[in-house]
């Protein structure tokens, strides 16, 4: 009799788990990356959507790994969202993203009033590097809650980010040209001079 308890309750858990398992939904996942040149670097920015059956509370954050070029200073979020960079992490807990502890992770943390529900896209979301080249995807992680019961949901997902070496954008002359150009204008003003005296 215990035996047959003991089944019964095992197949109950694995039909309850692929239930539950089947009506989870992701956290907050990016929806479109897209790169615009910007004073010599590159935007990155990344529009990110809070799912279906999950809510936005402070303290609940993303994470897009190994962002290569990192330029410190050029991030920004819509209000209500703080911003830190790291090395390695921050990752929630249970999820393992490929994490290079060589190269910069951003995170961006919620600190503004619940959003109860979702299938609410929450704005872009952009970080400036040096390189401009999409490499192959790179992990995303996020932690929400199920605005269903409150309990806290991790996802990990893929995500582009910048790899490689980075080319000038459009209009920015490359270093040689500047240089060229720096060594011809003292050539044309002792030119002018020269002129002037004859």
């Amino acid at each position: 009799m215990k035996r047959g308890m003991w089944i019964t309750r095992l197949l109950a858990a694995a039909v309850l788990g692929v239930t539950v398992g089947t009506q989870a939904q992701a956290g907050l996942l990016p929806t479109s990356v897209t790169v615009t040149p910007e004073s010599g670097n590159y935007r990155w920015t990344y529009a990110i959507v809070l799912p279906t059956d999950m809510k936005l509370q402070s303290g609940n954050y993303f994470t897009i790994y190994d962002f290569a070029g990192y330029q410190p200073g050029g991030e920004s979020a819509p209000p209500g969202w703080e911003f830190s960079a790291s090395l390695v992490g921050p990752t929630p807990n249970l999820l393992n993203p490929n994490d290079d502890p060589g190269v910069w992770n951003l995170t961006w943390k919620y600190t503004g009033a619940d959003i109860p529900n979702g299938q609410i896209g929450l704005g872009n979301f952009w970080a400036i590097s040096s390189q401009n080249q999409p490499g192959t995807s790179a992990s995303f992680t996020a932690e929400t809650n199920r605005s269903s019961d409150g309990a806290v949901d991790r996802n990990i997902t893929e995500t582009t980010v910048p790899v490689g070496n980075s080319t000038p954008p459009p209009g920015v002359p490359e270093p040689t040209t500047l240089l060229l150009a720096g060594l011809g204008l003292p050539a044309i003003g002792l030119l002018r001079a020269a002129r002037k005296k004859q």
